[in-house]
């Protein structure tokens, strides 16, 4: 296999990586109530509560919100609805990355600044909205992981733009005397 085709296969399976988890990101969003009680079923089978109450407490006090907002004001669900939808539409930017790495890395560099954003995003707003800094330290791992397959597939677009500018090694010249 020759470096270019090492390089795209490289950047390929990261890509996919990043995509999948890009979208069952997204998809998760929309059964939010649905998944909250499973959730908390689990965690009682397990008894969870022994060892991490405050995290059953969160995810109790969470699931009752959105019961409360699906029974009483469906219509703020709406808003995880886009959420998701928008992890879709990030995932599909990345297409073009697959097509043409070299030209589209400015995807992957902006896949790595909103990832970077994330995290001045629930140090604000984390507090604002009463979330607990343990959760948001949950949220900002999402940057953080993000970011790593992005700064891998980066690394690799930049050696194969290198590679692809690099002249063609000269022919070698043999001397006979």
């Amino acid at each position: 296999m020759s470096d270019r085709a090492a390089l795209l296969k490289g950047i390929r399976v990261w890509l996919a990586f990043f995509v999948v988890c890009l979208v069952l990101s997204g998809a998760t969003a929309f059964p939010l109530v649905h998944e909250l009680r499973w959730t908390e079923d689990l965690l009682s089978a397990l008894s969870v509560q022994d060892h991490l109450p405050g995290l059953t407490d969160w995810i109790e006090r969470v699931r009752e919100g959105l019961d409360t907002a699906d029974a009483d004001h469906p219509f703020l669900l709406y808003g995880t609805d886009w959420l998701a939808f928008a992890h879709l539409v990030i995932a599909v930017f990345f297409y073009g990355v697959l097509c043409d790495p070299v030209r589209n890395v400015w995807v992957v560099e902006a896949g790595m600044i909103a990832c970077a954003g994330i995290v001045p995003l629930a140090l604000i707003c984390g507090p604002i909205r009463g979330i607990p800094f343990w959760w948001s330290v949950i949220d900002m791992s999402f940057g953080v992981f993000g970011a790593i397959p992005l700064y891998a597939v980066r690394r690799k677009i930049k050696r194969l733009e290198a590679l692809t500018q690099a002249p063609p090694a000269a022919p070698a010249v043999s001397v006979s005397g």
